[in-house]
């Protein structure tokens, strides 16, 4: 049955004494609009929040027009922040990373800042100060970057190699969705497993757990669906955003840009965006 998998969470829950605080991370918007959508309808059903790491290169102006619109209707179910840049493999050699120690930190505080400036233009007060790396990685140049141009947190793996990373709050996920699924011969039963076993009483809170839309088929909807009605009907648990387990949460009427910026570079991010991107 569809909730045997569930069965260890469930126990795993009953057995704390202390709430817990859970996260949802969707890494990679910009890529297959279709099931993002579905995913985002299956969240809002089930009346838990979500948030979205945006590839700014990837990302087209309808897309954008259809989060900002979902975000207005209810912005404290969805959550908007940075993916990358271009979400392009940059290393020659190794793992798979954007911003990598193959790129000087000039280079990267480049594409940063110019993603930075297209998310901020398409979705303004919208938009979190949090960075997600792709597939998890990056460098210490990219937590400098990062700093100088007002980030409030990084979040990547839990296990990620520790960075120098100041006044940034790290905001990292623990449960791989789609990777442990993949990976196993019975995958539910592992993902349901895995989850269990990073719910004992001395986790520290938030709980991450990531997701990857164009990855996710109908079963993966019908299971996550499960899982998000056990954690909005139990007592010990509480789904957020991430933007709530910043030191200082932006606000959600907060004023029409939510990183100050000088007019010109806000006219020639929008314009080279627009240049490379069908409208």
């Amino acid at each position: 049955m569809l909730a045997d998998w569930l069965t260890p969470v469930r126990a795993a829950l009953d057995a704390r004494e202390q709430a817990i605080e859970i996260f949802f991370r969707d890494d990679d918007a910009g890529w297959d609009d279709d099931r993002l959508y579905a995913l985002l309808d299956c969240f809002r059903d089930c009346n838990v929040p979500i948030d979205l790491a945006v590839i700014p290169d990837a990302l087209s102006p309808s897309l954008a027009g259809s989060l900002l619109g979902r975000w207005r209707r209810n912005p404290f179910l969805l959550g908007l922040h940075q993916h990358g840049y271009s979400h392009n493999n940059h290393e020659n050699q190794g793992r798979k990373c954007e911003f990598g120690i193959s790129r000087s930190e000039e280079q990267q505080f480049k594409d940063l800042l110019v993603g930075k400036q297209q998310l901020e233009c398409l979705f303004g007060s919208a938009l979190d100060r949090i960075f997600t790396p792709p597939w998890n990685r990056c460098s210490q140049a990219t937590a400098d970057s990062l700093l100088k141009l007002g980030f409030q947190a990084l979040s990547r793996n839990r296990s990620a190699a520790p960075l120098h990373i100041g006044t940034l709050q790290e905001i990292p996920v623990a449960i791989d969705w789609c990777g442990i699924r993949i990976k196993s011969a019975q995958p539910w039963l592992a993902l349901g497993q895995a989850v269990a076993d990073v719910l004992y009483p001395e986790y520290p809170a938030p709980l991450g757990i990531m997701l990857h839309h164009a990855v996710m088929g109908v079963d993966d909807l019908e299971h996550l669906q499960a899982l998000l009605q056990l954690l909005r009907e139990h007592p010990t648990t509480h789904c957020r955003l991430m933007r709530e387990f910043l030191c200082e949460p932006k606000a959600v009427d907060a004023p029409a840009s939510a990183f100050p910026l000088e007019p010109q570079a806000v006219l020639t991010a929008m314009q080279s965006y627009l240049l490379t991107k069908p409208l």
